[in-house]
This record gives C-alpha cells, sequence and structure tokens, in this order.
C-alpha cells in the first residue's frame, strides 16, 4: 500500500501538515468527507484546499448552501486572502417560489422540490464552470431535504457519479448539527478526515483531527494536533520517532566543570538524555544551562524552553551568576522560549523543538521543567507517550536533551508528578540536607546508561560563577534524606568564599 501512495497523483490540500498525513495528499477524482462541529476550521481547510488548486491553474468551486458568499469572501480576507478569478464561489439560496407561501404546493412535501432543486442548480454551475476541484458545504442541509437515510444515501451516491465522470476532487463538508450517529457518507466516500475541538478546565481549546478512512492509501493514523493562525490551519503531525534515523558521530559532552564531569563518568554522551531531578529551589536549570553555556563555548547551538519562570527574570537571575543568556541569543547560538502550557498543545510544543533541530541545528535543547509540560496534557500517560516520542526523535538527531521535574516537597520523602527515570539515559539527583545548622545541596548521578560514573554525594554551591562541586561526602551517611549523620572526624564541607 505504501508503494501505491508514491504512484497515484494527489492533490495537495495547501495545508501546512495536513498532506505529510494524507501521503501527499487527496486522490484526484475522488470524493472526501471533512466532518467537525461547528467551529473546527472546515471552511478554512476547504478554502485552502482551493487555493492550492488555483495556484496551480486549476478551475475550482465552492458551492455553499450554509454561508453566504460574503461571509466566505469575508472569511478569506480574515487569514490575508484574496479569492482569485479561477476559484468561483456559488451561493445556492432556495428558488423565490418555494419562499412564497401562495405558491408553495400542497400534494407534495416541498424539500421533495428544494432537493430536486438544489441538485438542478449544482449540476448547471458545475458543467458552466467545469472545475478539478469542488467543495460542497455543508451536508447538514442536503440531509434535512432528503428527510430518510435512504433517500439521503441516494442522492450522496448520485452526487458522487456524476463528479466521478468529470474527473473533479470533491471535498464534502459535514457541521454535524443534524445527526452525528448517521455515518451513510462515510461509507461512500473515498476518505474521511475528523476534525475535533476539546475543551480543557482552563486554557485555550485545543484542536485535534484523525484521519479514520482512506481507501488503497497508507496514512498517518491517531489524532494530530491542529491550530487556527492567521493564514490558515497550521496542522502538526504525530512524532513518530523510528521514522527520523541520522548518522552522528557519539562523544561525549562536557560542562566543563572538572568536578561536575568526574561525577558523570567524563561527562554526557551526545545523543543521549539526562534528567535533572531535585526540589524547588536547589538548581536544576543551572546545572542544565551549564551544559548550555559550554556547547556555545564549543561553537554548538542549543535552545531552551521555559515553562515556569519569565524570560527577564531568567536572563537577569543567570546573568548573575555568569550566564549571559541575551548575549548568547543576539549572537544567533542559543534559543530560548518562554511556553505557555496553557494556550500550547503538545503537538505543537514537539513541533516547535523539531524546528529548532532540524532547520537551526541545535546541539543542546532543555525543557524546563516537565512540570509545565504535564500542565499541557489531558492525562499522565499521554505525557509519558509524548516524552518518549520525543527524547527517542531528538537522540537520534545527535541532540544532547536535558530536562528538568520539580519533586513535592523540601527535604526528606520526595514525590514526583510524573515518573520518566526510565525514559532518560541520565539522571541526576539534587538534595537538600541541614548540617552544622544550615541547609546545604548536594548532587548525585543515580543512573547512566552509556557508561560509569561515580557513585558518591557530593556537595554544590551556587554562586557568582555559576556552579561549583565540592569532593565527595565521605564522612556523612543520610544526605539523601535530608537529615544526614555525621560519620568522620573532620568537616568535608565546600567553605564560603572569603568577600573580596
Amino acid at each position: 500500500m505504501a508503494d501505491d501512495c508514491l504512484t497515484v497523483e494527489k492533490a495537495r490540500t495547501g495545508v501546512t501538515g495536513l498532506d505529510n498525513i494524507l501521503a501527499g495528499g487527496l486522490t484526484l477524482g475522488h470524493l472526501f468527507l471533512l466532518e467537525g462541529s461547528p467551529g473546527t476550521g472546515k471552511t478554512t481547510i476547504a478554502l485552502s484546499f482551493l487555493l492550492e488548486g488555483a495556484r496551480s491553474g486549476e478551475r475550482c468551486l465552492y458551492i455553499t448552501l450554509s454561508e453566504t458568499e460574503r461571509e466566505l469572501r469575508e472569511g478569506a480576507r480574515s487569514h490575508g486572502w484574496t479569492l482569485p478569478d479561477n476559484i468561483e464561489v456559488f451561493e445556492l439560496v432556495p428558488p423565490e417560489s418555494l419562499l412564497d407561501a401562495a405558491q408553495q404546493q400542497s400534494l407534495l412535501y416541498s424539500s421533495d422540490l428544494e432537493l430536486g432543486e438544489a441538485t438542478r442548480q449544482i449540476f448547471e454551475t458545475f458543467e458552466r464552470v467545469r472545475p478539478s476541484r469542488v467543495i460542497l458545504d455543508s451536508l447538514s442541509e442536503i440531509r434535512l431535504l432528503a428527510q430518510s437515510s435512504l433517500r439521503y444515501r441516494r442522492q450522496i451516491l448520485a452526487l458522487k457519479h456524476y463528479f466521478a465522470r468529470f474527473g473533479a476532487t470533491v471535498l464534502l463538508l459535514d457541521d454535524l448539527t443534524t445527526d452525528t450517529l448517521d455515518k451513510t457518507v462515510h461509507s461512500v466516500v473515498h476518505g474521511v478526515i475528523r476534525l475535533e475541538e476539546l475543551a480543557p478546565e482552563y486554557g485555550a481549546e485545543r484542536r485535534r483531527l484523525r484521519v479514520s478512512k482512506y481507501r488503497g492509501q497508507s496514512f498517518r493514523g491517531g489524532f494530530h494536533d491542529f491550530a487556527i493562525k492567521h493564514g490558515g490551519v497550521q496542522v502538526f503531525p504525530r512524532l513518530v520517532a523510528s521514522e527520523h534515523r541520522t548518522g552522528f558521530e557519539r562523544r561525549a559532552i562536557t560542562s566543563d566543570i572538572v568536578e561536575l564531569d568526574a561525577l558523570l563518568g567524563g561527562g554526557i554522551e551526545q545523543g543521549s538524555s539526562a534528567l535533572v531531578l531535585g526540589p524547588a529551589g536547589t538548581g536544576k536549570s543551572t546545572f542544565a544551562l551549564q551544559f548550555v553555556a559550554a556547547a556555545v563555548r564549543r561553537g554548538e547551538k542549543a535552545a531552551i524552553f521555559v515553562f515556569d519562570e519569565e524570560l527577564g527574570l531568567l536572563f537577569n537571575r543567570t546573568r548573575a551568576m555568569g550566564f549571559d543568556l541575551e548575549e548568547m541569543c543576539n549572537g544567533g547560538m542559543l534559543h530560548v522560549e518562554q511556553v505557555d502550557a496553557a494556550e500550547l498543545s503538545p503537538g505543537e510544543f514537539a513541533h516547535r523543538v523539531r524546528e529548532r533541530v532540524n532547520f537551526a541545528q541545535a546541539k543542546t535543547v532543555v525543557i524546563d521543567s516537565l512540570n509545565g509540560y504535564q500542565a499541557a496534557m489531558p492525562d499522565e500517560n499521554a505525557l509519558v507517550l509524548h516524552i518518549h516520542e520525543l527524547l527517542q526523535y531528538l537522540n537520534r538527531q545527535g541532540a544532547t536533551t536535558f530536562l528538568t521535574v520539580a519533586q513535592h516537597g523540601l527535604v526528606g520523602d520526595m514525590q514526583s508528578p510524573v515518573d520518566i527515570t526510565y525514559l532518560a539515559d541520565t539522571v541526576i539527583l539534587l538534595r537538600y540536607f541541614e548540617a552544622l545548622g544550615k541547609v546545604r545541596r548536594a548532587v548525585s548521578v543515580i543512573k547512566k546508561r552509556t557508561g560509569t560514573h561515580e557513585d558518591t554525594i557530593r556537595e554544590y554551591r551556587i554562586g557568582q560563577r555559576g556552579l561549583s562541586l565540592g569532593t565527595a561526602l565521605t564522612q556523612f551517611q543520610g544526605v539523601l534524606r535530608g537529615v544526614p549523620t555525621f560519620v568522620g572526624d573532620a568537616v568535608p564541607l565546600l567553605t564560603t568564599p572569603a568577600a573580596p
């Protein structure tokens, strides 16, 4: 079936991402169904389909039974579009005799006359324009006029055979405002695309689509996020990591901090993922930024996606630690993006990450944090699947990924909102602990798939020069629990540097 997709000629939809899902577009000369509740973007996709044909010099026809021609053209202008001369809009309205009560028939149902008259006008307009692409909007009106499932099916079959004689590619729109359980058209058409709109308890609506049928062709199954923006609909195909494989030389990525690199067994392998885990305030972002700064110094590009912190605050805070992120951004080596979990779907977020890796060639990616990413997901299981595909994709592109997770609590038993430690190649654990009347911080590496690492626990400090790590805390027990026991003869802790 995949080979057929390469040989069958198709009409591109003009919608970013949708042709990828449809393996190239809509098969020429066939009837397709685009269904969804009002407001899901059917008209916008339909106009994009006609505009794509018009750019290729094709004649196109938009038959509207529900919207006026003025409304259609105004909707097109809202996206910055002007319908060219080779796109004709035919507004199908009831004849005046059917609207005049004095001339209405009593022996025949008015719906019989209206359906026959509507069909006649559609055929006459088609033969006059002779288009290669047709939009019929919407089937709800025809379903109401048909009044029975049998008559409705026969009417759709008549339209299908008529358009097929002329080789037209037809997109039927259905707003699902009459009988949502009626699947009559599904068995008749060549393919079905369903649009859905979800309303979360908080934040913007989420839109997704699914191709439920495509005769004789392979397509990308499952749900795909999409958004309606100025300029049309943008679809974000579901990421399948197994489809993206690249070759690259694996090498150790260092942080330029000798003690941290030693703790990591020489660094983190390129094309792997690292999870920085710890309670709030332990410096998870700082550990990731240390690798970003080292990458930029090596001449490599990096990208940071921030869910939890305002960018101005982030720039000021990190500048005080010696990381001038603004300068890195201005130099074109770093991309920093604020992500609003309430407004962005997971599919669009994955698309933005892929853009930085594919087109900007970012080799170090930071997602800060997964707590914010989780807020964009309807449930935890879906989050794990999204993260799995995204990490596998980034690994296969040779990008080194750093993810941060804020654990619940501060000292003692810590709980994570979502457990992805089994997905990450390296897990760095940060902890607070109390010693000698002060709150201190400790770091350890509890997992590394790609090589050996120290099994020690080191104290670290965050100062004006970023991170500094001490020697292993060999004379303490219970550091990871938060309240250690001193079992040594000396106090091997980091000392506060003297004031200049």
